[in-house]
């Protein structure tokens, strides 16, 4: 993935307010990468112009050899679909379908087949194997974090956001949690980025993005 000269700014009636200013920055496949900073730092926007959610003012981002703000919103859509793994710290489960329809989901999208054995071996990766046939609301935070995590890997993603990954987990849950999100990582060979707060997180990764009122900051 390379970015360069990445800017957003919103409108706003008190005027224009810069979010994101002239960040740069390249991510080789399969290396680790925490984008850091405190609140309002534009971790997150940054995160949703890198994953094409969104489209930058001015600058580019190229993913796959391909520059994200030439593509129409449904060209963008198929290459996420295609390429793109996530995990949100609201885990952003369907309350209406089973952990295993749920990690079914980005299958689904893709190609209209899915694969209920490879569904059923990463929830059991995950230690959910008993789980398979509860809803979301049946399960802890943590194991719905897990479920998450299953979906996120099961079309074999290129690159994988994960957006404060434990940020809503208790102690012993966040522990387990991030160990289960490396070790599938280092299983898949997938490019991960984590936007985090948590400095022990961060550690984990191979390389920091610090950014500081939307600007990069020293590492």
């Amino acid at each position: 993935m390379e970015v360069a000269d990445l800017t957003r700014v919103h409108r706003t009636a008190a005027g224009p307010l810069t979010v994101l200013a002239d960040v740069t920055f390249s991510i080789a496949a399969g290396e680790t990468c925490a984008i850091t900073g405190p609140s309002g730092s534009g971790k997150t926007t940054l995160l949703g112009l890198c994953a094409g959610l969104d489209l930058p003012t001015s600058g580019t981002v190229r993913l796959a050899g391909r520059d994200l703000t030439k593509l129409n919103e449904d060209a963008r859509a198929k290459l996420r679909n295609d390429l793109i793994g996530f995990v949100f710290q609201n885990f952003q489960l369907l309350p209406t379908l089973t952990a295993l329809e749920n990690v079914l989901i980005p299958l689904e999208l893709r190609s209209g087949r899915v694969d209920r054995g490879l569904a059923r071996g990463l929830l059991a990766k995950v230690g959910l194997a008993d789980r398979l046939d509860h809803f979301p609301v049946q399960l802890s935070g943590g194991e719905q974090q897990r479920v998450a995590l299953a979906r996120a890997f099961i079309h074999r993603p290129g690159i994988l956001f994960a957006d404060e990954p434990t940020g809503n987990l208790d102690a012993d849950s966040r522990m387990v949690v991030e160990d289960m999100l490396f070790n599938l990582n280092r299983e898949a060979g997938t490019t991960l980025i984590i936007v985090t707060h948590d400095p022990a997180l961060a550690s984990r990764t191979g390389r920091r993005i610090p950014l500081s009122g939307g600007r990069m900051a020293e590492a």
